[in-house]
């Protein structure tokens, strides 16, 4: 049996942009956000109930969980992207060729890892910046986390290929199932059962599970292609296509793992010589971190639910309606970010209690951290809109570069030379210096490449 498009006209080449980005973007934003939240929630739980050494420990282990999304969103992204630029040119064949094999390599990425994962656990933990008093907790923590590493490949791939197939709620529904599993069984396992971090780590293995059976059931149920057999006989010349379209979002998370790694044996090494210790600063960037993950995540939620009207009517000539709903995209995204920089500046402690209490030191620290990393979020929008916008219409290389820019051309060497002069605060001034270059860098492209379109 063929694989095959639908043969109506696809709603995406006539349909009014803002009812689109609607339909499309709203749900992937509350699926970005809520995928952001299965970290978040556990450091809640986790700072209320065993402290904040159990938090720094999530901090520790986060960039494992980044490597996890970073190999998923590689090939779930590229897949997406392909879907929709297939299905703009009418072949729906190639479109399910893509799919099946990224589904395949989604597996196999979930099951090497978790290997992987479970013999490296305790030397991951000390480069990632574990101290002496977290590392227990980060181990005890990881370990449950590595077993469930299949399930959240499987989920965080499958959820932008479901929305490019035209089904966004389908993929929030998932990701809700998993975090609501996930709220509800941290407070079980952490205050009745007296888990401490091990009980947090079991709530979210356990939500991803729920959310990766969904979404398994799902691939019976695409409406744009037919998966047969031969879909899923692998392909090295359709994974290497798929592998360049999602190469953006990869580099993106991978660059956040360098990052962290960097950061947080910076922050253990200036901060032993400062009045904070090692202990506080590494739990507080994580905190920051964190909740600066879920602004980023609907800024990219916007974009990636916006990446399916991107890529189809760029694949069938309709350039004026790509040019309409870039506009669009970052008009809402930057007012967004100027609402938080303002929550950032004016009411940090709001949002540093939720973690627990702590010291006058670690609450010191902690509005440090948001008043001044994220002091130049307002301007993020740009970078991150238009690193979709051209992974979204086939332009990986464009792509890759603006995801490079900000992680690992600007941001790298200024968390390492700030912090000679600055001492422990030079990490965080970091972020707003890599963010204004990266900025200006993302300008210059955009003015370039737009003439071109």
């Amino acid at each position: 049996m063929n694989s095959k498009t639908n043969v109506k006209a696809n709603p995406l080449e006539t349909e009014k942009i803002s009812k689109l980005i609607i339909l499309f973007s709203v749900p992937s934003i509350i699926s970005m956000v809520v995928n952001a939240l299965y970290n978040i929630v556990d450091q809640i739980f986790i700072g209320q109930g065993v402290g904040y050494l159990g938090n720094g420990a999530t901090n520790v282990i986060m960039p494992m969980t980044v490597i996890i999304i970073a190999l998923s969103l590689l090939v779930g992204d590229g897949a997406a992207a392909y879907l929709s630029l297939k299905l703009g040119e009418g072949n729906g064949n190639a479109a399910a060729k893509g799919i099946g094999n990224a589904l395949c390599a989604t597996l196999a990425i979930g099951v090497v890892l978790c290997i992987l994962f479970n013999i490296f656990l305790k030397p991951l933990c000390i480069l990632f910046g574990a101290t002496e008093g977290i590392l227990p907790y980060a181990i005890d923590y990881g370990r449950i986390i590595s077993f469930g590493v299949p399930f959240a490949a499987i989920s965080s791939s499958m959820a932008g290929i479901i929305r490019a197939d035209g089904n966004p709620k389908y993929s929030m529904a998932g990701l809700l199932i998993g975090c609501i599993t996930n709220i509800i069984l941290d407070p079980i396992f952490i205050f009745v059962f007296h888990w401490g971090v091990k009980g947090a780590a079991f709530a979210t293995i356990i939500g991803q599970i729920f959310n990766t059976i969904l979404y398994i059931a799902y691939i019976k149920k695409f409406k744009s292609i037919t998966l047969d057999k031969s879909s899923f006989i692998l392909s090295g010349k359709v994974l290497a296509k798929v592998g360049s379209l999602g190469i953006s979002s990869f580099i993106t998370q991978i660059a956040i793992v360098l990052t962290m790694a960097i950061s947080n044996n910076m922050l253990v090494s200036y901060g032993a010589k400062s009045i904070y210790g090692s202990d506080i600063p590494l739990t507080t960037i994580g905190i920051t971190m964190k909740v600066n993950q879920i602004i980023m995540a609907v800024i990219i939620g916007l974009s990636t639910g916006a990446q399916p009207i991107f890529g189809y009517n760029y694949g069938c000539g309709q350039k004026d309606r790509v040019k309409q709903t870039y506009r669009v995209v970052l008009s809402i995204a930057t007012l967004f970010l100027v609402l938080a920089f303002c929550i950032f500046q004016f009411a940090p402690m709001s949002i540093v209690k939720l973690f627990g209490s702590e010291s006058d030191l670690y609450n010191d620290f902690a509005v440090k951290c948001f008043k001044i990393f994220l002091l130049a979020c307002p301007i993020n929008g740009l970078q991150m809109v238009t690193g979709i916008f051209f992974q979204a219409i086939g332009k990986p290389t464009q792509a890759t570069i603006l995801s490079l820019s900000r992680q690992i051309i600007f941001l790298l060497p200024a968390t390492i030379l700030l912090p000679i002069t600055l001492g422990v605060e030079g990490v965080l001034w970091a972020g707003p210096v890599a963010d204004g270059l990266a900025f200006i860098t993302t300008l210059v492209m955009l003015k370039i490449y737009w003439k071109k379109l």
